[in-house]
């Protein structure tokens, strides 16, 4: 990592207008949470739909969607980028250093809220707080990833990610059997029903198609963005 670009980027990331906005994600969940834990219905099944469906199926993407993109896309949209290629440092480094950062926030703000849900809602029974948390954890790197590559290769890269996180992740990977198996959320679920306790989450793909995914989406994305990033540095300089 490189301290004065984690530093630049964090800054950038937790600006006031996308701090703001960064932090409805788990004031939401936190929001859903406590109001569902005074209901009368099945804790196990509220739990299960608010961590799972609405915290790591809808959530999770949207705030990796704002983190990663964020972290290179408005350097890269607003020209401040040239400043940072100019440095005598490597771009792998560069999209390295940023990526850590992308992925340490979205931690903070989705992994501790996560857990803090799942034990307002269900305590430590079953292990579903712990398997969520974990579940979050994998996820958000992939994701994370993902949308910081997006900021690299595309200018449209909110609007690429929302139509991914939405219609994707969010619909078909829910919906269609068939997609499951290439869905972030459900690698994720994969995880988590392997922590919790036996049956106590239903998932669709098998945890060693689930780990090995998940760890090579984070990678491939990672040195394809650093890839791109090198070839936006030799554009520059060609022009």
């Amino acid at each position: 990592m490189n301290p004065t670009v984690a530093r630049l980027t964090l800054r950038g990331l937790l600006g006031r207008r996308r701090g703001i906005l960064l932090l409805v994600v788990p004031a939401l969940l936190l929001l859903v949470s406590a109001i569902a834990s005074g209901s009368s219905g099945d804790k196990h099944d509220l739990t299960v739909k608010i961590l799972g469906q609405l915290g790591l199926g809808t959530l999770l993407p949207i705030l990796g969607l704002v983190v990663g993109t964020g972290a290179i896309a408005t350097e890269i949209d607003d020209g401040s980028i040239v400043y940072l290629l100019a440095k005598p440092l490597p771009r792998w480094k560069i999209v390295t250093t940023k990526l850590a950062v992308a992925v340490a926030t979205t931690w903070v703000l989705a992994a501790i809220p996560t857990l803090l849900s799942g034990l307002m809602l269900y305590g430590t029974q079953d292990g579903l707080a712990l398997g969520y948390t974990v579940a979050v954890l994998l996820a958000g790197a992939a994701y994370s990833a993902l949308f910081l590559l997006l900021g690299v290769a595309t200018r449209h890269a909110v609007v690429a990610g929302l139509a991914y996180a939405l219609v994707w992740e969010a619909l078909v990977g829910n919906f269609v059997n068939g997609a499951r198996t290439l869905s972030v959320q459900q690698w994720g679920l994969s995880v988590a029903g392997t922590v919790a306790a036996d049956g106590a989450i239903t998932t669709s793909v098998a945890l060693g198609a689930a780990v090995p995914l998940l760890l090579v989406v984070t990678a491939g994305a990672t040195v394809l963005a650093s890839v791109k990033l090198a070839g936006l540095t030799l554009a520059a300089e060609e022009s």
